[in-house]
């Protein structure tokens, strides 16, 4: 989830009103079958989300693979920004011009976008191969009302990230399995070392693990329930407030703070941040990790209840209003492909959607990979609705409001059910 954008959602409220109204209208009709696909002609657009330096280069090589496979088809590349993409999607795909074929949507876009009609329904197309090849957890992300609207691309979750050296130097051989553990490795670093113990990154997402670690969540969807302001995220909120005013971390700026940390983290004065598969590509750029045996990646350590973290990843969808579906439907199938995502992981350690993926010798090959699996067997799946990509703003103006000091951990989670309450209506 590389740069994940929940401040992006903040418009889909308005959307969500006016889903009855222009945009993509009626998805487009499937494409008859084709003798040859490699004989389909078209131009696709494809907005892609990945950082253009660290990411960008590996997924442009596998537009070339595609454009030689076939030939009649071309691909305009264009990286969008993740933290722009999703309110340039749905302001393209209202107006019905200037949307691309094919997104790279975050997993909670798709379900919001798919209600709005904006997605092109993919059951028994070629986009999708081997539908039962998918994991569960990322596969499920991409339905809504029983209907497939997207293809996983990548899935992800978030970890503990640390510097080897400053842990082993403050006297910690193992990363901490305990926030309590973590806590004191972060003091012990910081009164020994001289560098910052843990480096926050103030968004919701990278919050959420306080909350499961406490058995908090956001939602009761199965009962249509409103549970963010709940005993368990009080204490979770407790604990984060604690960890900065006790010097376990630095109290972080309410902006840049992922720019912050990742940067705290690669110049070795932070030992320790939060942090998903995505960002590894660009943490073995820093200096402290050039050798790439002192970065130690481990579970996010426990609450009271368990460790546990969110489930992301992105997925690739096609605009109902393309002109090019046919090419569109080839496009999506090629770059899901277990040789794809093969070549994602070892290059850029990005982690497969597909089970067979996980044989493949370069997916083998990758140890990133190999830690991050089993982490992601316990990540929690986040709610697909249509209105989950707006739970994320909300959060977020709590989370900047917590560690600014402007309130405190039980009003901070008062003001987000409210607001939750505007957003998920009849829900009790």
């Amino acid at each position: 989830m590389p740069r994940l954008l929940p401040a992006a959602a903040a418009v889909a409220a308005f959307t969500l009103a006016i889903s009855g109204c222009g945009g993509g209208g009626e998805p487009a009709a499937s494409a008859p079958p084709v003798t040859d696909p490699s004989k389909i002609t078209g131009e696709v657009t494809w907005w892609d989300t990945t950082r253009p330096e660290s990411e960008g280069p590996t997924f442009q090589a596998l537009i070339k693979e595609f454009q030689a496979a076939y030939p009649g088809i071309k691909v305009n590349y264009v990286n969008v920004p993740s933290d722009q993409a999703q309110n340039k999607f749905q302001t393209a795909a209202q107006a019905g011009t200037g949307a691309p074929d094919v997104i790279r949507s975050e997993v909670a876009w798709t379900s919001q976008f798919a209600s709005l009609g904006y997605l092109q329904p993919l059951d028994g197309t070629r986009a999708v191969d081997r539908q039962d090849d998918f994991l569960a957890g990322p596969l499920s992300s991409t339905k809504y009302n029983g209907k497939t609207y997207a293809v996983p691309q990548v899935t992800d979750t978030l970890a503990l990230i640390y510097n080897k050296r400053l842990l082993k130097e403050a006297g910690h051989e193992e990363p901490p399995k305990t926030v309590a553990e973590l806590k004191q490795a972060a003091l012990d670093v910081k009164a020994k070392t001289g560098a910052e113990g843990l480096a926050l990154n103030v968004d919701s997402y990278f919050l959420l693990p306080f909350m499961y670690g406490e058995g908090g969540d956001l939602l009761d969807v199965s009962n249509k329930k409103i549970v963010v302001n709940s005993p368990a995220n009080v204490k979770a909120m407790e604990t984060v407030a604690d960890l900065i005013s006790s010097g376990a971390a630095p109290k972080p700026a309410t902006t840049e703070s992922y720019a912050n940390a990742m940067t705290a983290l690669k110049e070795g004065k932070a030992a320790m941040i939060y942090n998903g598969p995505w960002a590894l590509s660009e943490i073995y750029q820093g200096k402290e990790f050039q050798d790439k045996k002192n970065l130690g990646i481990a579970p996010v350590p426990a609450g009271s209840v368990k460790a546990a973290a969110p489930t992301g990843g992105w997925n690739l969808a096609i605009y109902a209003g393309s002109k090019n579906i046919p090419a569109a439907y080839e496009f999506v199938r090629f770059m899901t492909t277990v040789d794809a995502q093969a070549k994602i992981a070892k290059e850029i350690s990005l982690l497969p959607t597909r089970t067979s993926a996980y044989a493949n010798p370069d997916v083998q090959g990758n140890s990133d990979v190999a830690v991050f699996k089993p982490i992601m067997d316990t990540a929690v799946p986040r709610p697909w609705i249509p209105e989950g990509g707006q739970l994320f703003q909300p959060l977020l103006e709590g989370y900047q409001t917590l560690v600014g000091g402007q309130s405190g951990p039980a009003d901070m989670l008062k003001k987000v059910d409210e607001k939750y309450r505007g957003i998920m209506k009849g829900w009790s």
